[in-house]
Order: C-alpha cells, then sequence, then structure tokens
C-alpha cells in the first residue's frame, strides 16, 4: 500500500521506517500493510496502526462535532489535534506529559467525530489506547492512583461490594445527613458540591436478586433474549430493569437475566485500565456466549457500545477474541431490538410533549438513531420534537461529570436551554448515565421538566393509564 508524501509529511514519519512497510492478515482474510514506526508495547489487545492514524485527513469535518472544541476552541482539544499528539507518543518520539494527560483526559471519548468524519477514523479506539498508555507510562497522583485502582479494581467488578456502597449511600441520603451534609457547607468546602448532586438515588430493592431468573414472553414467543443488567444499575436503575423485562416480555420476548454477570468493563476500557475491562469481559463471555439466544439486550447504550466491541479488548491470537467476535454479533440495544422485532403490545395514548436526547454511545458508537424515534412515534397522542443539537453530548460521559466536572456542567447548561426551547414537558433518552446527568439538570436549571428512558415510557403506555399532569388536573 502507497501513501501520500503529504500523509508522510503530517504524520513525521522518520526517513528510516518510511519505506519498511509489513503486512499483516485482518478478521476477514484480506492483507494490509502497516508500517514498523508503531512502537509494540505490553499493553494487551488490538493496537492501532499505521492506518488508523493516517485516516485522518485534517480537514477539520470533526471541529463542530466536538463538545470541548465547541467549548474551548482549542486544536489541541479537538479530535484532529488530539491524534496529532497521539503519533508521536506512539512513534516513541516524545513521552506521556502532563499536557498529553490532560488533553486526552479532557476528550469524552463521545466519538461524536466518527459520525462527522469522511474518512472514517475510529478514534474512539485511538483514544483508548491513547489511555491505556497513559495508565501504563504515567504516574498519576497518589489520590487518584489510589481512586481509580479503588473503583475499577476493587468495586467494579464485585457486585457484593457495590451492593454494600450502594447500602451506606442509601443511608447517607435517607437518614438526614446528605441534608446536613449540604447545610453545612463542607461538600463546597471540600469542592464536591457540584459532584455530590450528580450522586443517584438509591433503590429501595436492588436487581441483584432477580439474577439467574427467566420471564416468559406474553403470548407467542418471538425471540429468546439475555438481558445484561450492568453494574451501578443494579442499585440505581431497578424500576427501568424491571421495565425493560415487561416491555421485552410483552412484546414476544423470553427474558434471561444470566447469573453470574458482571460489570461490563466500559468505564474501566473508557479509562484505560484495559487489564480489568479485560478480566470482566472474560468472565462475561463465559456467563453469556453458550446460552443459546437470539440476542443479548442491554438498555445502557454505553453498556451496548462496549459490548459490540467486546473483541477491541483481544488481539487476534488471543483465544478470546472469536468468542468475544460470536458474542459481539448477538448484542443489540433493546430499542434497536424492539424496532427490528416489531411491538406488537398494545399501547394505551400518551398526551405529553417529548423531546429525545441521544445517549452518544448509541448514535455514534453503535450508530443506531431512528430506533428509539421509532418507538416514541408509536405511542399514541404523543407529540415528539427534536431536540436542537441532540447528537452533542450531555457532559455525562461515564464518570466525566466527576473527573471533569466544570466542563461537564457547562455542556449541561447548553443542554437545558436546548431542551427549554423545545417546549417539552419530558425529556427521553437510551442511558442511565444521561438520565442522571439530565436530571441533575433539570434540578440545577429549575426547569420541571421528567427526564425518563425510552423503555420506561413504553412502559407506561403498555402498563398504566395517563396520569395527568398538575396543570391539565387544574384546567379540568
Amino acid at each position: 500500500m502507497k501513501f501520500s508524501s503529504q500523509a508522510r509529511r503530517v504524520l513525521r514519519f522518520p526517513p528510516a521506517t518510511r519505506l519498511q512497510p509489513i503486512s499483516r492478515s485482518t478478521r476477514d482474510g484480506r492483507m494490509i500493510f502497516t508500517s514498523q514506526i508503531m512502537a509494540h508495547t505490553a499493553i494487551p489487545g488490538l493496537h492501532p496502526v499505521y492506518e488508523d492514524y493516517a485516516r485522518c485527513i485534517h480537514c477539520g469535518l470533526c471541529l463542530n462535532a466536538c463538545p470541548t472544541y465547541r467549548l474551548w476552541n482549542l486544536e489541541a482539544d479537538s479530535p484532529r489535534g488530539r491524534i496529532r499528539q497521539m503519533i508521536p507518543v506512539e512513534q516513541n518520539e516524545l513521552p506521556v506529559t502532563d499536557s498529553f494527560v490532560d488533553h486526552i483526559d479532557k476528550c469524552l471519548d463521545c466519538r461524536a467525530c466518527e459520525t462527522a468524519c469522511p474518512s472514517g477514523v475510529e478514534y474512539g479506539k485511538l483514544v483508548e489506547h491513547a489511555r491505556a498508555r497513559i495508565e501504563r507510562d504515567y504516574k498519576r497522583p497518589f489520590f487518584t492512583r489510589l481512586a481509580r485502582n479503588l473503583v475499577f479494581r476493587k468495586l467494579l467488578p464485585y457486585p457484593r461490594r457495590i451492593a454494600a456502597a450502594a447500602r451506606l449511600l442509601r443511608f447517607y441520603q435517607r437518614y438526614g445527613l446528605q441534608s446536613l451534609a449540604r447545610a453545612s457547607g463542607v461538600l463546597k468546602l471540600f469542592g464536591l458540591a457540584e459532584r455530590e448532586r450528580l450522586l443517584p438515588s438509591i433503590d429501595d430493592s436492588f436487581f441483584f436478586g432477580q439474577l439467574g431468573q427467566t420471564f416468559p414472553a406474553t403470548g407467542e414467543r418471538r425471540a429468546r433474549v439475555a438481558f445484561f443488567a450492568g453494574c451501578v444499575a443494579n442499585v440505581t436503575f431497578t424500576q427501568l430493569n424491571e421495565a425493560t423485562i415487561r416491555v421485552l416480555t410483552a412484546n414476544g420476548c423470553e427474558v434471561v437475566v444470566p447469573d453470574g454477570q458482571l460489570c461490563c468493563g466500559a468505564l474501566a476500557a473508557h479509562a484505560g485500565v484495559r487489564d480489568a475491562a479485560r478480566d470482566l469481559a472474560r468472565k462475561n463471555l463465559a456467563v453469556f456466549v453458550d446460552g443459546n439466544f437470539d440476542a443479548i439486550v442491554t438498555n445502557a447504550a454505553g453498556c451496548g457500545s462496549t459490548l459490540k466491541e467486546y473483541d477491541h479488548l483481544f488481539s487476534f491470537d488471543e483465544p478470546e477474541h472469536g468468542v468475544a467476535r460470536a458474542f459481539c454479533e448477538k448484542v443489540r440495544d433493546v430499542t434497536e431490538l424492539l424496532a427490528t422485532l416489531g411491538l406488537s403490545a398494545t399501547l394505551k395514548p400518551l398526551p405529553l410533549r417529548v423531546t429525545y436526547q441521544d445517549s452518544c454511545h448509541l448514535l455514534h458508537g453503535q450508530k443506531v438513531r431512528e430506533a428509539p424515534r421509532q418507538l416514541l412515534r408509536a405511542i399514541p397522542s404523543l407529540e415528539f420534537v427534536e431536540l436542537p443539537y441532540s447528537e452533542i453530548c450531555c457532559g455525562s460521559a461515564g464518570i466525566y461529570n466527576v473527573t471533569q466536572t466544570e466542563a461537564s456542567m457547562d455542556l449541561l447548561t447548553e443542554k437545558m436551554q436546548h431542551a427549554q426551547s423545545t417546549g417539552a414537558e419530558t425529556i427521553v433518552t437510551a442511558n442511565p448515565g444521561c438520565l442522571l446527568q439530565l436530571r441533575a439538570g433539570v434540578q440545577l436549571h429549575h426547569t420541571k421538566q421528567e427526564v425518563v428512558h425510552v423503555i420506561e415510557l413504553l412502559d407506561r403506555a403498555m402498563q398504566h393509564p395517563f396520569l395527568p399532569t398538575k396543570r391539565e388536573a387544574l384546567n379540568d
């Protein structure tokens, strides 16, 4: 394969390596040629190759799609600029510096640039590899290292620890400690006030208790699916998970909730903690792969994006790679599955004006746009209005709202302004993280809007008579 002199000049490949291509086989058997300059590292899983970086033609079409570039207008905080910074680090021409870490950390990994890119740059795998290199080569501050190790390696992989932490947080929320902490000003003193507002409300009962159960389809069985319940969602979104099962069974799906499933590893993978993500992937593959399911379904777009890319965590010569490929082919977002199957359950009218915020990892990561909108439009009497700039991230982005709170809140402010402009009573999205962020936005900006998952609206239309809003009750 030949590369233009312009591409070589932009990438600044050393003369000794410009003309030393090597070949390897892709999954479909094709041979591609890659430059040897890409450093061989001990980072596990698939590595970016020459073409992954050279595919960027520096056209700039990604700039207006990038939330951080829209905020700051800095080239270094654009996808194009970050790729330019990755190349010399990947070539071992430059070390991993404080500046490099700062710019990579400020990326939301929303992948909106992938949707905008005419050249097909797979930016998500580039930034995640850069973060894996940072994890290996860069020494973060002590308390940051401690917190990352605690969350990614000691907490999220262990359901019992998640449940124990949730019970402590529930005690904090239910028995006056939260009100006391907010009123005393101690949260502001330690710079935690905004982050504390983002804490999810802990459920009374946890979904962990329903793992291992099978829920029969209502009427004729149209599909047999496995439900991926997530990790934190088991203690904060039990009602959403239960609604998901009700909607699936009402539309002819037998739903199996496999026991032994763990966190999908998305947060660890996005943070560059690849060893933890790989370990979780192996365990989940063992649980799901032999279940004879028509699909593996999730209601969390962030989880679904990672589950559909489990094969990226393993190199071609690892035995898990082939198993992961088979697994990935069955993963579906719940809206994607229902739109494909078609709704068979009767829907009652919901006279609501709603708008929809695209989840980044559903729209940009999984390339699913129309399915949620199709389902919303199927609800009788529901008025659907498009949200301006719905493709721009709300600022949640996994743990971004915790690690980059100021930028996250700036994005949320803009998002809530657009949501108010629609006149919608209800904001709908398709990812738990977006739900938490938007609900925080409603509280912070006093918009008095309801924020729900697509599935929760469908469940409401299938299960419950419409309850009028306070305004409608007064008008009657």
